[in-house]
């Protein structure tokens, strides 16, 4: 019997990069044209983001949570789970992330976008926009891009880029789900050797360097009132 530490995250692989990519142009082919609504939804998200105030924040809550459920069900769950035993785990956490949603930034309306600033949503427009292009410039078909609001790695990021900018110690909790992901998927991709493996954990790494400055400069408009 091999010792442990001879293993390497490729034995514990459950399936071929074939087979994971496959699994996108399924999920995309089956539910097509939902693509549609969700950018919509990711636009609404932007413009809403970018006007800011805690009412605003309520209504991106409610949009990124229903963005949670969506994918917790359709794809961890209906599909990943397939293939993946770890996915129904990631499911129910994805699940978890949209009641905190709801709850921290809905309901307790703790969501409070700075307005003013549209650029500093670069993220969320990378997730939204760009992070599909990049799996197609790391080799995959366009059928098996990742999409917001339909597949977990841009939802992910993208929530990252609105939390980042909230205001409040809440933005902490709505953080952490998403960069256990980022690291997760990150690391799915790394063992695959997949081009865009850094991606992810890269994203994770900006919004928290993000939620940082803006703590800092929350602290600094503090001190001068």
């Amino acid at each position: 019997m091999s010792e442990w530490w001879t293993y390497t995250l490729s034995d514990f692989l459950l399936f071929s990069p074939r087979t994971y990519y496959r699994l996108f142009e399924l999920h995309n082919g089956s539910l097509w044209p939902a693509h549609l609504a969700a950018l919509a939804a990711g636009v609404a998200i932007l413009a809403l983001a970018a006007r800011g105030g805690p009412a605003r924040g309520r209504i991106v809550a409610a949009l990124l949570a229903a963005c949670w459920a969506w994918v917790a069900w359709s794809f961890l769950y209906t599909r990943y789970a397939t293939i993946n035993w770890a996915a129904t785990w990631f499911a129910g956490l994805f699940l978890v992330q949209a009641v905190l949603l709801v709850v921290v930034g809905t309901l307790g309306g703790k969501l409070d976008l700075a307005a003013g600033r549209p650029w500093r949503l670069g993220l969320f427009f990378f997730a939204l926009a760009v992070q599909p292009l990049a799996g197609v410039l790391a080799g995959r078909d366009w059928a098996q891009v990742e999409v917001f609001a339909m597949t977990p790695d841009p939802t992910a990021v993208g929530t990252l880029g609105i939390a980042a900018l909230a205001s409040g110690p809440w933005r902490w909790g709505l953080m952490v789900i998403p960069v256990l992901w980022c690291m997760a998927s990150g690391a799915t991709l790394w063992t695959m050797e997949a081009p865009d493996a850094l991606v992810p954990p890269a994203a994770a790494l900006a919004a928290l360097v993000i939620a940082v400055r803006r703590n800092r400069e929350h602290d600094a408009l503090a001190d001068l009132r």
